[in-house]
């Protein structure tokens, strides 16, 4: 019997937004899902940082960064209505960042509050979940899929596993289980990046919240202080800075101290003064954002009924967040085929949640 004619326990490896509407979508349709992430929290390239510093009066300090995603659109119908879902919810609201010169507008955003991981936490709210548990093996049995993080097996088999990763690393996974997928993930460009966080006084003259200058060094300039739901500090701009993706390339195997005082010193450039840094960090992403999804007909995932194998994310179903939203669904219409929906006795247990499901 094929596992798309019944549901089953089912391991989603990776938690970010393809992870998370994936597992939520699942366990929906009563599938006893389980989450596996190698970091110590959902969210992916939703990600908010807490940094720690003293300043010149010698007081302890604390302040987030968004150091990942910067927010998202929604172009489509069904994704509109998710993220409005979202906002009526407290998790998400609209946004209309003020572009600085030369800047193109970037139009309305959705933006997680009080921080990015916030819309993944709550698609994940009643899923069980392991952090800090990188999978670095796969293994078929007879009676289901066994699960291996740093050598040692995890508990229980799987029905179906599925992994909403990076393509690099999902192609290390796939290799023995499907080679032609493994193949076609490891061919994804995934770009890194570079970025910069850190405090400094407030500039002259800097009255808008985004900027992509035309700098050889940065991307992405952004006043985190200035977005919604964070929290602004007088005389204070928290600067984030995003490196072009050549430059990280090139340079992606620099020690951190290097790297940060070559963004510092290009923040300036572009804001065109001196910046008196209070307090700065730099944190390395190799797998920043996809430079091309792979695009072919009917292909926003990859799902093997047999198995009970599958693949989403913004690699299959289109960049950013509104590309992985579209794959984790895709795959999860796959899964289910012609499967009964989620029982009755959830939809009335979990209200909330149930609002958030897609209509059609």
């Amino acid at each position: 019997m094929a596992i798309s004619d019944r549901v089953g326990r089912v391991a989603v490896v990776g938690a970010g937004l393809a992870g998370a509407v994936c597992a939520r979508q699942l366990s929906f349709a009563g599938w006893r899902v389980q989450v596996f992430d190698k970091s110590r929290g959902a969210g992916g390239r939703f990600a908010t940082r807490r940094a720690s510093w003293q300043d010149a009066a010698g007081q302890s300090r604390t302040t987030k960064f968004d150091h990942g995603a910067v927010g998202f659109a929604a172009t489509t119908p069904a994704f509109q209505a998710f993220a409005e879902q979202a906002c009526r919810a407290g998790w998400l609201v609209s946004w209309r960042p003020v572009a600085a010169s030369g800047t193109n507008d970037p139009g309305l955003m959705y933006v997680p509050v009080p921080d990015m991981p916030r819309l993944t936490r709550e698609l994940l709210s009643g899923i069980d979940f392991c952090w800090d548990t990188p999978i670095d093996a796969l293994q078929r049995k007879d009676d289901g899929w066994q699960l291996r993080s740093r050598g040692e097996a995890q508990p229980g088999l799987f029905d179906a596993v599925i992994l909403a990763m990076p393509p690099a690393q999902s192609a290390t996974l796939l290799a023995e289980h499907a080679p032609g997928w493994a193949q076609r993930a490891a061919q994804v460009d995934m770009q890194p990046c570079w970025t910069l966080m850190g405090v400094a006084d407030t500039p002259s003259a800097a009255p808008w919240d985004i900027a992509r200058p035309r700098h050889p060094v940065i991307e992405l300039l952004s006043r985190n202080e200035r977005r919604p739901g964070r929290e602004p500090q007088d005389g204070e701009a928290h600067w984030v800075a995003h490196a072009r993706a050549d430059w990280s390339r090139e340079h992606v195997e620099r020690p951190g101290d290097w790297v940060q005082a070559r963004l510092q010193d290009a923040v300036a450039e572009c804001l065109g003064e001196p910046v008196r840094w209070r307090h700065a960090v730099v944190h390395r992403w190799r797998y920043a954002q996809t430079g091309l999804p792979l695009a072919e007909p009917g292909d926003s995932c990859w799902w093997n009924a047999a198995s009970g194998l599958g693949v989403c994310g913004d690699f299959l179903g289109g960049l950013g967040a509104e590309g992985a939203w579209q794959s984790a669904m895709a795959l999860v219409e796959k899964m289910q085929g012609n499967a009964g929906a989620r029982p009755a006795s959830q939809q009335a247990a979990h209200p909330a949640r149930a609002e958030l499901q897609p209509s059609g």
